[in-house]
Order: C-alpha cells, then structure tokens, then sequence
C-alpha cells in the first residue's frame, strides 16, 4: 500500500525447509530451491510471499541467506504496481511455458503481434 524503494527487502519466502529428495517426491508449485541440498515449501497461505507472480521482466528478485529466501526490490515499486519475480529457467520450463506467459510482458508482446496483424 506504498512505494518500495530499489534495494529494499521486502519479504520473506517462508514454509518447511525440505531436502532436495524430500521436495522431488512431494512436488508442486511453491517449491523454491534454496540450494542444491535444500528447498522450501511454501504452500502455506500464511506465506503470502507465494503470491509474488512471474514476470519475464521483474522488479524484484530472491536472495538466500543460510536457508532462507528473501524478496529484494531490483527497481522502485509503485504504490499499487504488483511485485514480481523471475521464477527460474526449470519452473519456467516445466509450468509457465507450456500455456503461455501470462505476464504483463508477454501479455503486451502478444497483443502487439496480433494488432500488427
């Protein structure tokens, strides 16, 4: 409900710690890697750092600390403006790529290729 300054910390990405085995075998969407060794899970909708959408261009990005994940703001934030991150290269092309880019900048992309048309 206010500006983000860049190079702030804005959030933590919270939930279980996991071990990379247990993460594979259980599966989903909010998995974060932390490491090669570990992951958490964020599933719980007390993380509301999980409702951070993808963009192909975010404004802000994921920085671990230990076994934590913390949300930095790469640029200024407008009040209002939604927070985004990259969500890597494999989650990208595991979920996201198969239907589509939904973000806003794939999303004008789009719209602009099918007006030239």
């Amino acid at each position: 409900m206010q500006p983000i300054a860049r190079g702030k910390r804005i959030i933590e990405y919270l939930g279980e710690v996991l071990t990379s085995e247990e993460a594979d075998a259980k599966g989903g969407k909010y998995l974060f890697e932390v490491d090669e060794k570990y992951t958490i899970d964020g599933s719980p909708r007390s993380n509301t750092a999980r409702y951070i959408n993808h963009s192909c261009r975010p404004n802000a990005e994921a920085f671990t600390s230990g076994k934590r994940i913390w949300i930095w703001s790469k640029k200024s934030i407008k009040t209002g403006e939604a927070i985004t991150i990259h969500y890597g290269k494999r989650y990208f092309d595991d979920h996201i790529k198969p239907v589509g880019c939904k973000c806003e900048v794939c999303m004008k992309k789009a719209a602009r290729k099918r007006d030239a048309k």
